[in-house]
């Protein structure tokens, strides 16, 4: 797909950055440099992926750690996907959320097996080919040296004092004695390591992460959940597997658009664009109410879907097929008109890493998260582990397919993106940001295929958002005001925002003529580079 490298119609500070050979794109600088670092040293796209997903959980320990799920695509010539989402323990009893509403955000129930740790393993295995100690040593360095922790971090740390600083007991003191030094948060430009995250990684990084799931680590793990009241065993470490599974896809335009299949949300993306195909939004300008009206009522027809159908795929009752049947997507389009629609659901909001790497034999798009509010506040004393909450994905709704269960993976929001034409590559993108995904999806394949975007452009332009409720719209403060009240005449609950975070952090790499360009988005502390 060519694109107009030199048209920008958003200002931007940033511009796209283009190389010949390889490419990498993450939501910290540092963690990019671990991966160009590979490179420098003859690796491969995996070895600089893997390389950046270890160093991001150092660099970035506010959206992913040591103790994260994760999903990655891989080009080889084909597409590869990798669900390395974890299950919830064996010894889980419904009666563990007998009276609650809601799973609660902190301490052990939202924790299931970490699948991180395996996907680093498991892509290194079948790809890799530097030594898999080698990946280790920036995030390593990183750990044991200290660094100055970037602006947009430093933001999220700050916001987590509220919910982690009053909370008190035996499972989350060790959590605030690694993150919270002195009862606060580090602030930007302030130098912040932890020597146990360091050990640990070396100890993964020399036993090939076999310490994690069956060795040391495992049993500190479940040793420090049966002291506290966790039910994950070292039972139920041994027998996690990262599953090779089939990816998903739907054609939008003259693209091929990829994602994972559930238990992941990536599906709702490729509903949405199903609705929208059959929309000329070419037609109207790209910040035109016409064009926001449309991929707003498409999205939440799309999170209906997903929401009530999408689960771990053995519970799932509706096939991936029907729900990404075109004639299916025709009658939900049918529903669409000149006024918003209401529809209801509720997610939590997350925190999430996102990466892509590319060279010429090789493509990545990977995804890791310790999910909402810096994950569960649980970390194993000794070892820097912060343990995800991913469980919040579950639903307590009985007879869901998503409802908790033993032994089931939940509903999960991160997604890694892929783009083909033609049966040939394009790239791996993502945007990160809970529910905001797959909308940051459809909006940055909209701005390719429909408007023409080249990739920063694309990851710069102003943005929507349904809300996780789905009775309004939130907009980026960048979006006209005539266009917000536009969208209200419409009938649409319209809030404006400042809070650009909250739209995503997305990457991109796609291949131009003989080599890349790689673009990483405004709303984070990224970087973008290549050679």
């Amino acid at each position: 797909m060519p694109f107009d490298l030199t048209h920008y119609p958003y200002a931007s500070s940033r511009r796209v950055v283009m190389g010949g050979n390889y490419a990498a794109a993450t939501s910290q600088p540092l963690a990019t440099l671990a991966g160009m670092e590979m490179f420098w040293r003859g690796g491969n796209a995996i070895d600089a992926a893997v390389a950046m997903a270890i160093a991001l959980t150092v660099v970035e320990p506010t959206s992913n750690g040591i103790g994260s799920d994760a999903f990655a695509l891989v080009w080889d010539g084909q597409l590869h996907g990798l669900n390395a989402s974890g299950k919830s323990a064996q010894a889980f009893s419904l009666d563990r959320v007998s009276g609650l509403d809601q799973i609660p955000p902190f301490g052990w129930l939202p924790v299931t097996v970490p699948g991180a740790v395996s996907a680093w393993q498991t892509l290194w295995n079948r790809w890799g080919v530097l030594p898999f100690e080698q990946l280790f040593e920036p995030a390593i360095r990183y750990a044991e040296q200290g660094f100055p922790v970037s602006p947009e971090t430093a933001r999220a740390w700050k916001a987590a004092e509220s919910w982690f600083l009053p909370q008190a007991g035996t499972t989350v003191e060790p959590f605030k004695q690694i993150f919270f030094r002195g009862d606060r948060a580090p602030k930007a430009g302030e130098q912040w390591g932890s020597p146990a995250h360091a050990a640990t990684l070396r100890a993964i990084a020399q036993t090939e992460g076999e310490s994690f799931y069956r060795g040391k680590l495992a049993e500190q793990l479940a040793a420090f959940a049966a002291a506290t009241g966790g039910l994950l065993t070292t039972t139920d470490l041994a027998t996690h597997q990262p599953l090779w599974v089939q990816p998903i896809s739907t054609t939008y335009r003259d693209l091929t658009v990829w994602e994972i299949p559930p238990n992941g949300q990536g599906i709702a993306a490729l509903i949405a664009l199903n609705i929208l195909e059959g929309f000329d939004l070419d037609r109207y300008p790209r910040d035109s109410v016409t064009s926001f009206h449309w991929q707003i009522e498409a999205m939440k027809l799309a999170f209906a879907d997903a929401y009530q159908q999408v689960a771990d795929l053995d519970w799932m009752q509706v096939s991936v097929e029907q729900l990404l049947d075109k004639t299916y997507a025709a009658q939900r389009r049918a529903l669409i008109s000149d006024r918003a629609i209401v529809a209801q659901t509720v997610l939590p909001t997350s925190g999430t890493v996102y990466l892509a790497t590319a060279d010429r034999d090789l493509m990545v798009s990977l995804i890791q998260s310790n999910y909402a509010g810096f994950g569960s506040g649980v970390l194993v004393p000794g070892t820097g582990i912060a343990l995800h909450n991913r469980g919040l994905g579950f639903s307590l709704q009985s007879g869901h397919p998503n409802q908790i269960a033993p032994g089931k993976r939940p509903f999960h929001t991160i997604i890694p993106g892929f783009l083909t034409q033609g049966n040939q590559p394009l790239g791996p993108f993502g945007v990160m940001g809970g529910h905001m995904q797959p909308q940051g999806h459809v909006q940055l394949v909209v701005n390719l295929a429909d408007y023409g975007m080249n990739p920063q452009t694309a990851l710069d332009a102003p943005r929507w958002q349904v809300t996780a409720d789905m009775k309004g719209v939130v907009l980026e403060q960048t979006v006209s005001r005539a266009l917000a009240l536009a969208l209200s005449d419409r009938g649409h609950t319209v809030q404006v925002t400042p809070e650009s975070r909250s739209f995503g952090k997305g990457q991109i790499i796609l291949q131009q003529g003989d080599g890349f360009v790689a673009a990483s988005e405004p709303r984070a502390d990224g970087l973008a580079l290549a050679g």
